[in-house]
């Protein structure tokens, strides 16, 4: 009966384990002090040098904020009526061609290759209040960049890079935060330069995280959250219950067989 008795511990004990459990994240910590004017200048420099830069093959989505249409609206009928796809709304996509120029309605080839989303909407609006709209106010975003997120987060996946700079957190934020199995001390940003990988790990723990420039997303980055040790051990626990429960399961049911039998 005593090991009647063990085995139906052992069980019990397995079973709570295995239950889930909150874990709360300790995010933004002051861990260290750091000096706020380098770090600003720093973080201007690193930032201008981290913009992207426009490459053929690039789809470039372009309007007129100053026309709730589309770029083209001011243009005579046969022109306007040219499509490269996009809403009223959205404005219209082009794609800049293998010469590095892009093919814009008025404006002919307009060479945009080397050039940052800011600078290229520069040129563009110039372009347009030189030859045709009055003081156009231009949005151009570079619809095709991404990044890919995965491990402990609520909605991994694919993300568009559609805004200069986007960072770590607010992708995070976008995918609907960590899950409580993540290790907020070890997210890794996995780049890929030409030939060259690398691997940066951001501690989501330390306040100066927010500011990290090494945080500023590029297109083809690959991020991992990954689990937490509570939770790594809880899987290993999980994995080893899953093997004795039955075991532990049969013996009870033998033991209760032999002991009904000797009574």
């Amino acid at each position: 009966m005593r090991v009647l008795y063990f085995i139906c511990i052992v069980s019990t004990v397995i079973f709570i384990s295995s239950c889930s459990y909150k874990q709360n994240h300790v995010l933004f910590q002051n861990k260290s002090a750091s000096n706020t004017v380098n770090d600003s200048l720093r973080l201007q420099s690193l930032t201008l040098k981290n913009s992207y830069r426009i490459q053929p093959r690039d789809q470039l989505q372009i309007k007129n904020l100053q026309n709730i249409k589309y770029i083209v609206d001011e243009l005579p009928t046969s022109v306007s009526g040219l499509s490269s796809g996009g809403t009223a709304s959205q404005g219209q996509t082009f794609e800049v061609d293998e010469d590095g120029t892009v093919a814009l309605p008025a404006l002919g080839h307009v060479p945009v290759s080397g050039l940052t989303r800011v600078e290229a909407t520069k040129k563009i609006e110039a372009l347009y209040r030189k030859e045709l709209l009055k003081d156009p106010i231009i949005e151009l975003k570079i619809t095709n960049l991404k990044v890919s997120l995965f491990g402990e987060v609520a909605s991994p996946g694919n993300f568009p890079l559609l805004k200069d700079n986007t960072t770590l957190v607010e992708l995070i934020g976008q995918a609907g935060g960590l899950t409580p199995n993540a290790n907020e001390s070890n997210i890794k940003i996995i780049r890929t330069d030409g030939q060259i990988k690398t691997t940066t790990e951001i501690d989501l723990g330390n306040i100066n995280s927010i500011s990290d420039p090494r945080t500023f997303l590029q297109n083809g980055d690959v991020i991992y959250v990954s689990q937490n040790k509570r939770a790594v051990r809880n899987d290993k626990f999980l994995t080893l219950s899953t093997i004795i429960q039955p075991i532990t399961l049969l013996l009870s049911t033998v033991l209760i067989i032999f002991t009904l039998k000797r009574l």
